[in-house]
């Protein structure tokens, strides 16, 4: 029987103790920043989901009644349902446009800058600004849309955002609007990556252009659109902002979201614990859809 003898590690220099200090100090300032406005108020949202709380009275425990609630509560039911139309719209939508974007500015063609330019400004165009000009723009009576749709004979043009039907379409189309440009970028980056040489040994064999799209562009373009899927996925199921300016959860509430009933109940309202039971929902439900792409993802490389 042989025996290992280990030897102590050796104590750490002051230069190697020095080097730890200097990474400490690149990474606490963003680390303190990162728990004093989200981790610790993630953590306190969390705890009061299982409470009742004002913010004037004294915090009571009422264990999973919140959570029960929500079983009852018409609105939250609604604003599960929007939420889920939204992102079924908006997800596909677009990914597609911004695919197909960056496949037509992937080219050689003349002012292509300018053009990528103009397709990603209005990702980093105020937000209420977009909301504004857009509501302008399907105004039901006197907005260019219904104008043009009057012109080419349509005699009753939908009334969009004052529609409690077509109010989530026009939400839909507006943000697809605004962020196709952003993952626009992405996937630029991505084609820029496919060697030259697949589409040459495709085209010797005879592929066409559309069986070149699917028989090198996408499969090469599985890591970024799986990216682009998640990041689209997260966006879509916390959509507050637009729809707020837009809509405000109207008309009645036909846009009404679930982070929009968070910010009702717990700012509004000031149903703090209900508020934050609505917002652990929704963080299960992302987490949950982010997971099981992550499983589908490690199937297909598999």
């Amino acid at each position: 029987m042989t025996h290992v003898i280990t030897q102590p590690a050796p104590p750490r220099s002051r230069r190697a103790w020095r080097d730890i200090l200097v990474g400490w100090s690149f990474i606490l300032p963003n680390f303190v920043g990162f728990a004093l406005f989200t981790l610790l108020p993630m953590l306190a949202a969390f705890a009061l989901a299982f409470l009742d709380w004002d913010s004037y009275s004294t915090p009571e425990w009422v264990g999973l009644k919140n959570f029960q609630r929500l079983l009852d509560d018409e609105n939250f039911h609604v604003a599960l349902r929007n939420t889920l139309y939204y992102a079924a719209g908006h997800i596909p939508l677009t990914l597609m446009a911004a695919l197909g974007l960056a496949i037509v500015l992937n080219r050689k063609i003349r002012g292509v800058q300018f053009f990528r330019t103009a397709a990603f400004f209005p990702y980093i165009t105020s937000l209420v600004a977009v909301a504004v000009v857009w509501n302008m723009l399907f105004n039901p009576t006197a907005g260019p849309i219904n104008q043009a749709l009057e012109a080419i004979g349509v005699a009753s043009p939908p009334r969009w955002v004052a529609s409690t039907d077509w109010a989530m379409p026009a939400v839909i189309a507006t943000s697809v609007w605004r962020d196709m440009g952003y993952y626009m970028v992405l996937y630029l980056a991505g084609l820029q990556t496919i060697p030259n040489e697949y589409y040459e040994a495709a085209r010797v064999d005879g592929a066409n252009a559309w069986q070149r799209f699917w028989g090198v562009t996408l499969p090469c373009l599985r890591p970024t659109t799986f990216f682009v899927l998640v990041m689209l996925t997260i966006q879509s199921f916390k959509v507050l902002d637009l729809i707020v300016v837009m809509t405000d959860g109207g008309p009645g509430r036909s846009t009404l979201v679930l982070a929009q009933l968070v910010y009702r109940e717990g700012i509004t309202e000031g149903h703090f614990g209900y508020s934050s039971a609505i917002a652990l929902v929704l963080f299960v439900i992302v987490l949950t859809v982010t997971v099981v792409q992550f499983r589908l993802n490690e199937r297909r490389s598999a």
